[in-house]
C-alpha cells in the first residue's frame, strides 16, 4: 500500500492506465466521492466501479506526463497531467465515436482519509475535447 499521498496518487494513475480495475478500487474508501466533471457527483464504490465500466468501454485512456503535489500532512493532493486518448465508442449525449485520438490537459485534486482516496475531482476543458472528436 502506498506510504505518502503523492505515491497513493501515483498508484491511483498507474492503476488507471493499467486498467486495472480491482487494484484502482482498492485505493478508494467505500465511500469515495467522485466529483466527476461537468458532471454530477458520486458516492461510494459501487459508482465508481460503474463509472470505470463507461470509461473503459468509451474510451481507451493514458495519463502521461504526471506531476503530483501534496499538503504537509498529506491529506490532499493535486495532480496535473495529459490524457492520450481514443474515443471508442459513443458515450451519453457525447459525439459519434469513431476512434477519434485526443490529447487534453487535465488535473485532479484528491482528499486522503487513511491512506485512500476519499474524494476526486476531475477537471479538463470539455469543449476542447468536443473540438477533438468532432473533427
Amino acid at each position: 500500500m502506498p506510504q505518502t499521498a503523492e505515491e497513493l496518487v501515483h498508484a491511483y494513475y498507474d492503476a488507471f492506465n493499467a486498467r486495472d480495475v480491482e487494484g484502482f478500487l482498492s485505493l478508494l474508501t467505500d465511500d469515495v466521492v467522485h466529483d466527476i466533471n461537468q458532471g454530477e457527483r458520486e458516492v461510494g464504490k459501487q459508482k465508481f466501479r460503474q463509472f470505470l465500466a463507461r470509461m473503459n468501454r468509451c474510451y481507451e485512456e493514458k495519463v502521461v506526463d504526471l506531476f503530483v503535489m501534496s499538503n504537509e500532512d498529506g491529506s490532499r493532493a493535486a495532480a496535473e497531467f495529459t490524457v492520450l486518448g481514443v474515443y471508442l465508442e459513443t458515450d451519453d449525449n457525447l459525439p459519434p465515436a469513431e476512434g477519434q485520438r485526443y490529447t487534453l490537459p487535465a488535473g485532479a485534486f484528491f482528499e486522503i482519509r487513511d491512506g485512500k482516496v476519499a474524494r476526486i475531482s476531475n477537471t479538463y476543458n470539455l469543449t476542447d475535447w468536443l473540438k477533438q472528436v468532432a473533427g
